[in-house]
């Protein structure tokens, strides 16, 4: 079992994976954000050379944060497909083999900016397909970081990272799960960004504001920051 992190956001109970996922304990759901699964294919498909093998590297991570979380439903937080080109047939059979051995595990996307472009998962997946906002408990689940009122939001779309170490060029870059003040003070900053799941993403170094709480992860554990105090 890979090293958790329970924490308290809008005042529910969230479990930060390893895997960049993030459990709400309540409803049993796993959120996902940015697997970008095909993306690989895409690029391969425009004659960039990349690695073999993300596919099944993102889709073996969220059976394992689907085992260790027990979680019974399954969010993805937009851009689930890269792009059209993830349509490829090897990437389809890849994810109808995953879904069939994951059958009683309900599946959601929320679309995102490259789910508009791919187009929806193909029917025979099984997956539930909704437009941004979707509310659950205390939460507006989204793709795009925004403001809600009346709401906290969970997001992705940033793939947020931090930069640790010393000099520039020493420097790691660290995923990381960034949530914004949930206490009132600041309702504009009540959103929390999940990193990017899939195993072929970019990451965007962020610049944490007063009040928000930054998990990065690293060696497969994930670790907490002091929150910069609120003027």
């Amino acid at each position: 079992m890979p090293p958790m992190l329970r924490i308290r956001v809008a005042d529910a109970d969230v479990v930060l994976h390893p895997s960049g996922a993030a459990l709400l304990s309540a409803q049993e759901t796993l959120l996902v954000a940015d697997a970008h699964v095909g993306k690989a294919v895409s690029f391969r498909k425009l004659g960039v050379p990349v690695p073999r093998g993300t596919t099944t590297e993102t889709l073996d991570g969220l059976s394992a944060a689907l085992a260790q979380t027990k979680a019974r439903r399954v969010v993805f937080l937009g851009d689930f497909l890269h792009s059209r080109r993830s349509h490829a047939a090897p990437t389809l059979d890849a994810l109808r083999r995953w879904r069939a051995a994951h059958a009683d595990i309900e599946l959601t996307l929320v679309r995102g900016n490259h789910d508009d472009r791919a187009g929806d998962p193909p029917a025979g997946l099984g997956i539930n397909v909704v437009d941004e906002p979707l509310p659950l408990g205390r939460f507006a689940l989204c793709h795009h970081p925004q403001s809600i009122a009346g709401t906290y939001v969970l997001a992705g779309h940033w793939h947020p990272c931090i930069s640790v170490g010393g000099r520039a060029f020493e420097r790691l870059r660290l995923p990381c799960f960034w949530f914004g003040d949930d206490t009132g003070a600041m309702p504009q900053h009540a959103t929390g960004v999940l990193p990017a799941f899939g195993s072929f993403t970019g990451m965007h170094r962020i610049e944490p504001r007063a009040g928000d709480r930054i998990f990065p992860v690293a060696d497969d554990v994930v670790r907490a920051i002091p929150a910069l105090p609120i003027a």
